[in-house]
């Protein structure tokens, strides 16, 4: 829930925001990067008015229908403020799907093994050469905030990559 209360106050945080709004930069920009999935962001957002993060009202533009936009409070503000320092400080093991395969990698035959983890190299290896393009063309244009991300996530790859060729080697 802190990565979640964290996204959704950061967004807020940016500018004022309706709930669809929210939902569309989570799918289109951030759930990509950090991970994130929110199914439906109205619950969270009324819990967070609950609390008095933020505050709702309603805005009507044009022949559309009436919807709420969100907006922080400024309690809302050091409450992100808060949430950020502590996620930036946050030293949470990430969660690798690998890290259980590995643990039973010994219940492959051993060529099987290399065969299979020779394979996620070559996928890793697309994945890195997809990241060093998309950083290429986003640092013209891109906040600096997304190029963060996609260089860390580059990094994590490539981090992966060489173990696994040590891996393959010792094995």
């Amino acid at each position: 829930m802190i990565e979640q209360k964290l996204l959704l106050l950061g967004l807020l945080k940016e500018s004022p925001k309706h709930g669809y709004e929210i939902k569309k930069k989570i799918k289109e920009i951030l759930g990509i990067f950090a991970g994130i999935d929110v199914n439906s962001v109205y619950y969270p957002l009324r819990v967070l008015e609950k609390e008095g993060l933020l505050t709702k009202r309603t805005s009507k533009a044009g022949k559309r229908p009436a919807r709420f936009v969100y907006e922080l409070t400024r309690k809302g503000e050091e409450h992100f403020k808060e949430l950020l320092t502590r996620s930036i400080l946050d030293f949470k093991r990430p969660q690798f799907s690998l890290d259980l395969s590995l643990y039973f990698l010994q219940y492959l035959p051993r060529e099987v093994a290399k065969l299979r983890l020779r394979t996620r190299i070559r996928v890793l290896k697309r994945l890195t050469k997809g990241l060093a393009q998309m950083i290429t063309s986003l640092k013209k244009d891109s906040p600096l905030p997304l190029i963060y991300i996609l260089e860390h996530n580059l990094h994590m790859v490539e981090s992966e990559l060489a173990f696994l060729s040590r891996l393959i080697e010792t094995f």
